[in-house]
C-alpha cells in the first residue's frame, strides 16, 4: 500500500488526539470552526503527525502552522506559557509571543525559509507572569512541511535553562569572590599542578615575596631558579610523590626580588598540602603561609637587645661598685682613730671623686630615661654656636691634659648661631669630646672643628684613638650598645652617651654621624644642627653670675629617716655656719619646729607613716614656718615630681645625691633675704 493511498483512507475524527494528557483534552473539546486550522479531522498528515508526536512528549514543544501560524503545543510547554494558557491555543503565534516577537521573528522567518536554528541560553524578557522578567531557553526551531514539500509552518523543541543559567552565573560570581579574596588574603597563597609544579594560581602576598608577577603557567624552578639549592623543590617533589603535607616554621629563603638585585633573605610560615583529583592521586599542592620576616628581625632584635641590657647591667653593677669601694675604705679610715689633716684631706678628696662619679653615672641613666619616655624639656634660644663648642672643650680638658693629648680647635672667621638648648649643646659635645680622650692613648690627638654654609651647622670631633669596628658602627647609638671594654675597664662610663647625644641632637632638628676606618684608626663623630639667623644686639644676655655667698648664722632643719644622710647634710650644714636640727620622721618634725622653728628646713619625700608632700602642707598652716624656705630632697627628678612638689608648698626641689653647689646656691639665697 502506497503512502497516498494510506492518507486519503477514512479514520476515527481526531484519532492523533486520542492521548495527550491536559493539552490533548483541551484540543479535542476545543472549537476549531473559528480557527484558520479548521477541525482536527481535516488537519494536513504532517500536523497531525507532529502534533500527536507532541503531544505525546514530556519535553516542552509547540508548533505553529499556517499562514498566521497558528500555536498548538503539549502539556510540557504549559509552564513556559504561563498566564498565556490556556488562551494561547490556536491564536497565531505573533499574537501568543508578541512580548518576545521583536527577538524570535528572525528565527522564525530562517524556518519558515526552510533552515532549521539551534540556540543554547538565548536571552528573551518574556511576560508571561503578570510581569517582564529575564528567561534564558535553549531550543531549536525546524520547518514543517506539507505533502507537496512546501514550508506550512515551524516546529519547536525546548528546555527552559533559566535556573541553570542563573545557578552557573551565581556560581561563577561566586568563585569570583573567592578568586579576589584569595587575590587579597594578607597570607600568601598559590596552586601549583603536576609534577614540575606549575603555577596556577599565586595570590598578591605571594607576588609580592617573590617580586615577580608573570609566574602563571610557569614552573616553580623556571621562576625561582635561586630557591632549586635551597630544598623547596625538593620538598614539593616529595609532597607531590608522597601526598604527605609539609610545614615550615619561620624557614629562611634567599630571593632574587628583582633581576637586578642581590640575593634578599626572607622568613617564611608555610604548609605545602597536597591536592587529590577524583581518583584520589596526587595533582598538584596547595601552597600557603605568611612572610614573617619583620616578626624575625624584630624577635632577633629583641633578643640582641636583651643580650645588650644584660651586659649593660652587669657592666652597671661593676661600675657602681667602683667607687663604692674607695667610699668604704676612706669612711673606715674616719672611723678608726683620729687621723691627721693630711689624711682627712685626701680621704675626703676621694669620697669627693667617687660621689660625683656615682653622681654622674645615676644622671647619664635618668637622662636615658627621661629621653626615652619623652619628659626632656627644652629649653631654646639662639645661640653662638662657636661658645658653646669652647665650653664644652673646657668642660673637657681635664681629662685630655691628663692624657697629654694634643688639642686644636679650628672656628670659622663668621660665627655661625643655632636655636638650641644650651646646656644640652654643650652636654653633648663634651660627652663626644670625654669620648675621644678616653679612647685615645696617652700622647694622641682630638681635633675639634666647626664649619658652616647657608642651612647647617657641623662640628667635627676626631681622634686618633683605638677607632670602631665595622661591624658595630651602624649600632654605635644605639642603646646598651659598647664596644669591647679592656679587663680593667679603664675608660669607664656606662656607655649611654651617644644614645643620648644623638636622642638629644635630633630633638632640636639636627642628627649626629660616625665614621671609623676601623681598629687603630681612630673615630670621627659630626654633630649638625639647622643654622639660625645672629640675633639682634641686646636680645642674648650674658649669663647671671653667682649668688652673693656667705650669711649670718641660721637655724635649718634636715627631716630624713636616713639617718646617715641626714646627720652627713647635717654636717655641710653646719661647716657653712649654721645651726641644725635633725629629725627622723614628720611627727617629729612638727614638734621640733614649734619648739625652735628654722629658717630653711630640708625635707624628704619619702618619709614614713607621713610622706613629705604631707608634712610640707601641714608646715605652711604653722605660724612659725608659714614663711620659712621648704626644700624638698627626693631620688625622683622627672618635670612631674619637680611639679608635684612645688605644687604641694616646697620652695626648691633637689635629687639625690644633693651637689654641694645646688646646697651652697640656696645657702647664698637664703643670705639675700
Amino acid at each position: 500500500m502506497s503512502f497516498k493511498e494510506s492518507s486519503s483512507m477514512p479514520r476515527t475524527p481526531a484519532a492523533f488526539l486520542a492521548e495527550g494528557g491536559a493539552v490533548g483534552a483541551l484540543m479535542r473539546g476545543h472549537d476549531w470552526s473559528t480557527s484558520p486550522l479548521g477541525p482536527p479531522e481535516h488537519w494536513p498528515l504532517a500536523l497531525r503527525t507532529v502534533v500527536g508526536l507532541m503531544l505525546n512528549s514530556a519535553f516542552p514543544m509547540f508548533a505553529a502552522w499556517g499562514p498566521q501560524l497558528a500555536f498548538l503545543y503539549n502539556d510540557a510547554y504549559v509552564d513556559v506559557l504561563g498566564r498565556k494558557h490556556p488562551q494561547a491555543l490556536g491564536r497565531s503565534f505573533h499574537e501568543v509571543w508578541a512580548d518576545i516577537w521583536h527577538d524570535i521573528s528572525p528565527i522564525v522567518d530562517e524556518a519558515m525559509a526552510g533552515r532549521a536554528t539551534y540556540h543554547e541560553n538565548l536571552l528573551l524578557t518574556m511576560h508571561r507572569k503578570g510581569y517582564d522578567e529575564d528567561t534564558w531557553f535553549t531550543f531549536s526551531y525546524s520547518p514543517m512541511r506539507d505533502e507537496d514539500g512546501s514550508v506550512a509552518g515551524v516546529f519547536c523543541a525546548c528546555t527552559e535553562t533559566t535556573e541553570q543559567v542563573l545557578s552557573e552565573r551565581h556560581r561563577a560570581e561566586e568563585i569570583g569572590r573567592m578568586r579576589r579574596l584569595f587575590q587579597q588574603a594578607p597570607g600568601i597563597l598559590a596552586v601549583v599542578l603536576g609534577p614540575y609544579h606549575v603555577f596556577e594560581i599565586a595570590n598578591d602576598a605571594y607576588l609580592r615575596l617573590v617580586g615577580r608577577d608573570d609566574i602563571v603557567g610557569r614552573a616553580v624552578a623556571e621562576v625561582l631558579p635561586e630557591v632549586r639549592d635551597q630544598g623547596f623543590i625538593a620538598l614539593l617533589d616529595d609532597v607531590y610523590r608522597t601526598g604527605e603535607p609539609h610545614v615550615g616554621h619561620e624557614m629562611p629563603v634567599l630571593l632574587r626580588r628583582r633581576p637586578d638585585s642581590e640575593l634578599e633573605e626572607r622568613f617564611v610560615n608555610f604548609i605545602y598540602q597536597p591536592i587529590r583529583d577524583h581518583r584520589g592521586t596526587v595533582s598538584g599542592i596547595f601552597v600557603e603561609g605568611s612572610d614573617v620576616t619583620a616578626a624575625v628581625l624584630a624577635m632577633r632584635a629583641l633578643r640582641e637587645a636583651n643580650s645588650r641590657k644584660d651586659e649593660f647591667l652587669a657592666m652597671l653593677a661593676h661600675e657602681l661598685r667602683n667607687p663604692l669601694a674607695p667610699i668604704a675604705a676612706a669612711a673606715e679610715l674616719l672611723r678608726l682613730g683620729t687621723p691627721d689633716a693630711a689624711r682627712i684631706d685626701k680621704t675626703s678628696a676621694v669620697i669627693t671623686r667617687q660621689v660625683e662619679h656615682m653622681t654622674k653615672l645615676v644622671d647619664d641613666l635618668l637622662d636615658v630615661s627621661r629621653v626615652t619616655r619623652g619628659l626632656v624639656t627644652l629649653r631654646r634660644e639662639t645661640l653662638d654656636f662657636c661658645a658653646v663648642v669652647g665650653d664644652a672643650v673646657e668642660q673637657a680638658a681635664a681629662l685630655m691634659q691628663a692624657k697629654r693629648h694634643r688639642v686644636t680647635v679650628e672656628l670659622p672667621e663668621q660665627r655661625p648661631w643655632v636655636n638650641g638648648d644650651r646646656t644640652r649643646l654643650i652636654q653633648v659635645l663634651s660627652n663626644l669630646l670625654n669620648n675621644a680622650a678616653r679612647y685615645t692613648p696617652d700622647g694622641g690627638s682630638v681635633a675639634v672643628r666647626v664649619t658652616a654654609d647657608a642651612r647647617e651647622v657641623r662640628a667635627t670631633v676626631e681622634d686618633s684613638g683605638i677607632g670602631i669596628d665595622p661591624a658595630l658602627l651602624p649600632q654605635v647609638f644605639d642603646l646598651f650598645t659598647q664596644a669591647e671594654r679592656s679587663p680593667d675597664r679603664s675608660q669607664g662610663g656606662l656607655g649611654l652617651g651617644l644614645a643620648l647625644a644623638k636622642t638629644l641632637i635630633e630633638l632640636q632638628g639636627g642628627h649626629v654621624s660616625a665614621h671609623s676606618a676601623g681598629a687603630g684608626q681612630g673615630s670621627r663623630f659630626t654633630v649638625c644642627l639647622p643654622r639660625a639667623e645672629r640675633p639682634e644686639a641686646g636680645v642674648v644676655g650674658a649669663d647671671a653670675g653667682e649668688e652673693p655667698r656667705g650669711a649670718r648664722r641660721r637655724h635649718l632643719m634636715v627631716v630624713d629617716d636616713n639617718a646617715d644622710a641626714a646627720q652627713m647634710l647635717a654636717l655641710l650644714l653646719e661647716a657653712a655656719g649654721h645651726s641644725v636640727a635633725v629629725c627622723n620622721d614628720a611627727r617629729e618634725a612638727l614638734g621640733a619646729v614649734v619648739a625652735s622653728p628654722p629658717a630653711l628646713l630640708f625635707v624628704d619625700i619619702g618619709l614614713p607613716g607621713m610622706d613629705g608632700y604631707e608634712l610640707v602642707r601641714r608646715l605652711r598652716q604653722l605660724p612659725e614656718t608659714a614663711r620659712a624656705c621648704i626644700v624638698a630632697i627626693t631620688g625622683y627628678g622627672t618635670p612631674q615630681d619637680r611639679a608635684r612638689a612645688l605644687e604641694a608648698g616646697f620652695d626648691e626641689h633637689l635629687v639625690k645625691p644633693v651637689h654641694p653647689k645646688a646646697l651652697y646656691g640656696i645657702l647664698a639665697r637664703l643670705a639675700a633675704h
